[in-house]
C-alpha cells in the first residue's frame, strides 16, 4: 500500500512540476511579447511626435516673418501713443489679475 501511495505522490509531484515549468515558459513568452509591443508603441509615439513637431516647426517658420512685421508695427504704434499704450497695459494687467483671483 505504501508503494502505491508513494507512486501516486511522485506522479502528483511530477505533474505539478511540469505544470509549474509550463507556466514559467508561458510567462516568459508573455513578457517577451509585452516587451515587443511596448517597444513598438514607443517607436510609434516617437515617430508621431517627430512628425508633429516637424509640422509645427514648418508652420512657425512660415509665419514668423509675419509675426515680426506685426510686432514692429505694434511697437511703432506704442512709441507714437505712449499714454494709450500705458492704459491698455494696465487694463491687461487688471484683467489677468481678475482671472487669476477667480481660481
Amino acid at each position: 500500500m505504501a508503494s502505491a501511495f508513494s507512486r501516486f505522490r511522485r506522479d502528483a509531484e511530477d505533474d505539478l512540476e511540469a505544470q509549474v515549468e509550463n507556466l514559467t515558459n508561458e510567462l516568459a513568452a508573455m513578457k517577451k511579447a509585452l516587451s515587443r509591443r511596448g517597444s513598438d508603441a514607443y517607436g510609434d509615439a516617437r515617430h508621431a511626435a517627430h512628425d508633429f513637431y516637424g509640422d509645427l516647426r514648418d508652420r512657425l517658420t512660415d509665419t514668423l516673418p509675419l509675426v515680426r512685421k506685426r510686432a514692429r508695427a505694434a511697437e511703432q504704434v506704442a512709441r507714437e501713443n505712449p499714454v494709450t499704450t500705458a492704459v491698455i497695459g494696465l487694463a491687461v494687467v487688471g484683467l489677468l489679475a481678475a482671472m487669476l483671483s477667480r481660481r
